[in-house]
């Protein structure tokens, strides 16, 4: 079986708190996973002033591609006038980022914004 036909697709979890979209990203986002991701995050990005916080607590791994979906839907929300925030610690993600020079194009959390979490609606990504 090739790695496409094994790997699942990571799913993630979408919350809605007041005009905040939390989306809670895990696994892998590399060039096999961005695809799915693109299009979930194209959509969360597509109304004005979209209010994003990507929490990336749980991605074991991301490629070239994975930073490539991260700097368009920091694009995408900066063409709206929105905000976007990524919530991370992982000190790999963050030297990564030095690296790159992508260090000052986002807006780095330790952990997630207080939301008033009775008032968010889950739900999968695909929905």
């Amino acid at each position: 079986m090739s790695e496409t036909q094994t790997r699942a697709t990571p799913r993630p979890t979408t919350r809605v708190v007041g005009d905040t979209t939390f989306v809670e990203l895990s696994g892998e986002i590399d060039v096999l996973t961005s695809p799915c991701l693109t299009a979930r995050l194209d959509a969360l990005t597509a109304r004005p002033l979209p209010d994003l916080v990507l929490d990336l607590r749980a991605v074991t791994f991301i490629d070239c591609t994975g930073l490539g979906l991260l700097c368009r839907t920091a694009n995408r929300v900066r063409a709206r006038h929105g905000r976007l925030r990524l919530v991370t610690e992982d000190p790999h993600f963050l030297r990564v980022l030095r690296l790159t020079g992508l260090s000052g194009a986002f807006e780095l959390c330790g952990g997630p914004p207080e939301a008033p979490a009775a008032t968010g609606v889950a739900s999968p990504a695909g929905a």
